[in-house]
Parts: C-alpha cells; structure tokens; sequence
C-alpha cells in the first residue's frame, strides 16, 4: 500500500515541504483552508502567498546568513527560492519578490507535478496515524491550535505581528521623494534606485512622533497580551520605547542624498520599496504598525511626499501562534508524543518567509527518507539549516524560547586555522565557506533511492 505525506498548510514551509517529498517519489496530498476559510492577512487562495513584506532580504551568501540560507535552498532544488529568483524586484543587495506571480507559479508547478495533491480543506484536530506535516504558520485555525496546546500540555505561545502599508506610487510627490539605494548598493543601476525616499527635518519628524504616539491603535481582546517578535515591532511600539527609536531603526538617515536639496541632511528618511514588477506599488519599509485604519492614512500623510498618498493595503496586526520547540520536536522535527506528526515552518519558531521555507524543506526530505525506510541524519550545526534547527530542537533556551531568523551567532564558532583565534575581518566568509562544505556533502549523503 502505498504511503502518503499529508502536509498540513500551504504556505512556504508547506509548499517547500511537499515539493521535496514529491520531488523523492513520495505521493503528497496538501490540505489548504484558504479561500474555503479566511484569514485576517491572506488575500487569495494561493500556495505560497506572501502576506507581509515582499522581501527575502539579503541575498549575498558569502556575508550574510539568510543569503547563505538562500544559496544552501537552491542547491536543494528549492521551490521557494527557484520561484523568488523567477518573479525578482530591484531591491540592491536584497532579494525582492513580485509577491503574486510569485504566488501563482508556486501553485501551478505544485498542481501540476505527478505526485501531488491539494486538498481544499481545514484541518481541525490531530491525525492518529500516517504520516503529517504541521505547516500552519502564524495563522494556525483555532481548533487546529487549540488540539496542539492540548496535545502538548503548553500554554498557547502567542505574540502579535504586524503588516506594512502598500502605496500606489502614482500618489507619491516626486518632487520630495526621490529613488536611491542606502549607499547607493547593487550591481546594476536598478538595484541601485530601487527604494524611494522621504525626507523629514526635525520639526517634521518631532510632529510624526507626536502624531504617532497619539493615534489611535488597535485594541487587543481580553485576556490576550501583545509579544512581539523584535524583528517585526510596529513603529508606534519602537516610538513608545523612545523618541529616537525610529531614528536609528527604519528612519536612520544615513547612506542617502538628497537630489532636491543636496546641500542639507535629513533628520530623518522613510523608505518604500518596490513590491511589484510593474512599480505601480511600493510598501513602506519597517513601517509595520497596528493604528487603525483612519489614523493610518492621517499620520502617514505627514510623510513628505506622501501627503496625497493612496493605499492599495493598509497595515494591521495579526495573532502568530508557535510552539515550544526545544521542549517537544526532536532532531527531525517530529513531536516527541506523536512521531507520526512533524511540525514545520513558522510554528516551529522560526522566522521569517527563507527560514520557514527552509524547515519545510528539511521536513519534506526527513519525512520522504521515513516512508522510503532510507532515514537520513540532520544536516551539521555549521550549515544554514543545521544551524537553525538545532537551534529550534534544543540550543535554544526552552525558558525563554523566542521566535529567531537565522543569524550567525546561532552556528558554532570559527577560527583562523593558522592562529587559531577568531578573525572577526573574514569570519564571516569564514562562516559561509564552512557551512557551503558542509551542506554539498550533506546533499551527496542525504541522497536517497527513488521510490
């Protein structure tokens, strides 16, 4: 009889989970409640939409973690990341994605592979037997979440993230705004020009502050707390803890000229970037914020440039649920209680669209190499991968376990093989070099006998 991977959800971690399986010969059925059920942030029925920003970040994997986690998912025949390079913006040294092409190619190439399956339906309560794949994401159903907390004895670890607003570019005053990348980064001159700018002077940004703080916000239901995640803080929480927050954060000044007024240096710089092929849309970078709607369009109105500015999408919050990794997967990202059930993605504790891709994409393969009786082992801790998911099944801290994007401090540390002391000018190409390694000879073990 044959078996099959069922993989519960159809974002990045799921797509990417059931691409890899199906990719080994393995039958894998998807069950995705979107459109039959609806979420706050999702606006189609999509595999794979991006509801946040449109950004992969940084792509330079020589330098940088999550672009070492891009280079380590193309090597694998990612679907994510294959898809994110089709459907690339402009966005300097980041990997920007045109969010809804980009969407519907992750469908259509899931559709229409031999070995997969979409099922249109809403999961509601844990399977007890065969073999699965929780990729819920941030926006796991209710009933969904409340059979895992049961499962897991845990209390419901919940933060609140936040969307940015979308412009249409049109409505931008040129006159003010102007296109340049921070320190003109790229290779190309698109790259080069692909954020726009608004420049604020004291007064200006002293008065958005005010108006900031004072909007009027979204107000959470009883009994619910608000724990964000560092990496996705609203602007109105960053101006709460301190008037130069914003400053030092996504309004930092610095690396930009003004055209219109070369000879005077901003106080402050609000950013768009790019969020389609065409241009007609930009969203403003690091500006997630949870004002209600008619606030919104009032204080970002105060942006110069942004005075007439029209919005396709309106920021908002939305409930991200996780769970307590290192206290219940083990190293192959199974539930300790239920090892026919894997956990994947977001809901792991991980974050981030790369990251979570990344977890569905190790899922995918553990869960094809069970069925196929070829088990494989977890890739090094010195990889991108291996990194991560050490971090999430058990180097973290299960006290005061946190959502984490891949950064280099969560790989074992390098040294200088001739004096065998940290190199912090080349440690980090000392870090990609190693994880590079390791990763191409975990592949060539990794590989598996075709169904």
């Amino acid at each position: 009889m044959t078996q099959v991977l069922n993989i519960i959800g159809g974002g990045m971690a799921g797509c990417e989970a059931a691409w890899q399986a199906a990719h080994l010969g393995v039958k894998v059925v998807i069950h995705e409640m979107r459109p039959k059920v609806e979420t706050f942030a999702h606006r189609t029925g999509n595999l794979g939409e991006m509801v946040c920003s449109n950004s992969f970040r940084s792509d330079d994997d020589e330098q940088n973690a999550v672009g070492l986690l891009h280079w380590e998912m193309r090597q694998a025949n990612g679907l994510i990341m294959t898809s994110a390079d089709a459907h690339a913006l402009p966005a300097g040294g980041a990997l920007a994605v045109d969010r809804d092409p980009f969407a519907e190619t992750v469908t259509a190439r899931l559709k229409a592979h031999p070995n997969v399956t979409v099922s249109y339906d809403e999961i509601t309560a844990l399977p007890e037997d065969g073999h699965w794949i929780i990729a819920t994401g941030p926006l796991t159903s209710g009933n969904l979440a409340e059979a895992i907390a049961a499962e897991t004895g845990q209390d419901a670890l919940a933060f609140f993230d936040a969307i940015a607003p979308i412009i249409y570019f049109d409505s931008i005053n040129m006159e003010k705004a102007w296109f340049q990348s921070r320190y003109d980064k790229g290779e190309t001159e698109e790259d080069r020009t692909a954020y726009l700018n608004c420049p604020m002077d004291k007064g200006t940004y002293e008065a958005f502050i005010d108006a900031l703080l004072e909007a009027e916000k979204t107000e959470f239901k009883p009994g619910e707390t608000a724990k964000y995640f560092d990496g996705c803080l609203p602007i109105e929480v960053m101006a709460e803890r301190g008037r130069e927050t914003l400053r030092y954060g996504p309004m930092k000044p610095v690396g930009l000229t003004n055209p219109h007024q070369p000879d005077i240096k901003a106080h402050a710089i609000v950013q768009l970037r790019r969020d389609n092929a065409l241009g007609t849309l930009f969203n403003i970078v690091g500006f997630q914020t949870k004002m209600k709607y008619g606030a919104q369009k009032q204080v970002l109105r105060m942006i110069p440039g942004l005075e007439e500015a029209e919005f396709a999408r309106l920021g908002g919050i939305h409930r991200n649920t996780f769970i307590n990794s290192p206290t219940l997967l083990d190293d192959q990202m199974r539930l300790k209680s239920k090892p026919h059930l894997r956990f994947a993605g977001q809901i792991t504790g991980v974050e981030g669209y790369v990251e979570s891709a990344a977890m569905g994409l190790l899922a995918g393969r553990f869960a094809a190499a069970e069925i196929m009786g070829q088990p494989i082992d977890t890739p090094a801790p010195e990889t991108a991968m291996g990194a991560l998911i050490t971090h999430i099944t058990g180097g973290a801290e299960a006290k005061t376990f946190q959502p984490m994007n891949v950064n280099f401090g969560l790989f074992p540390p390098v040294v200088d093989a001739k004096t065998g002391r940290r190199n912090r000018a080349t440690r980090y190409k000392m870090y990609t070099d190693r994880a590079k390694e390791a990763w191409t000879r975990w592949l060539d073990e990794a590989r598996l006998d075709a169904a």
